[in-house]
């Protein structure tokens, strides 16, 4: 049986500019104190813990982890920082090291934070128009380092998995902080 467009099976609208989806998305928020373990000066993080860090919205047209489908969101990450560190997504790897995602810069100024197994990380700047493919082997995370609203959208296979507990558990080797 193939989706009816018509009833809104499988299918809503884009808001590329703004990083919105119109529909059935699904959509999550992350406050800096979501994130508290994550950043280098908790006693900063306490005091923020409230102020909204970012934003996803996403589109799963069939279930996650579906092998050979593909998955789109959006991210809105705020400008800010906690303790003089720019404000961050919370990063991780994809369990199946042989699938990648990319990703495609709408709005602000930021960098994503790449990191392999052995903790070697690099950066990548980012803007507005810049599409990058990440490997699946390496763990990312995006940083606002701007003072507008971060937009990016992002699309990767269903069957990745996500590897959140590494990163909670060890951190980045690299963290991006305010340039004076």
């Amino acid at each position: 049986r193939i989706p009816d467009w018509n009833r809104g099976e499988q299918a809503l609208i884009t808001d590329l500019a703004n990083g919105r989806l119109i529909g059935d998305a699904v959509r999550s928020r992350r406050t800096v104190g979501d994130l508290r373990g994550y950043w280098a000066d908790a006693s900063a993080a306490d005091e923020k813990s409230d102020q909204l860090l970012y934003e996803t919205e996403a589109f799963y047209p069939v279930p996650d982890g579906t092998p050979g489908a593909v998955l789109w969101a959006s991210t809105i990450l705020q400008p800010g920082n906690v303790g003089g560190e720019c404000f961050m997504t919370r990063g991780h790897f994809h369990v199946l090291p042989t699938h990648g995602e990319l990703i495609i810069v709408v709005r602000g100024t930021g960098c994503l934070v790449l990191m392999d197994r052995g903790r070697d990380s690099q950066r990548i700047e980012l803007s507005p128009g810049l599409t990058y493919y990440i490997e699946g082997h390496l763990a990312h995370r995006t940083v606002n380092t701007g003072d507008e609203p971060l937009i990016f959208w992002c699309s990767w296979p269903a069957d990745c998995g996500h590897d959140y507990a590494e990163i909670e558990a060890n951190g980045f080797s690299e963290r991006v902080f305010v340039s004076k």
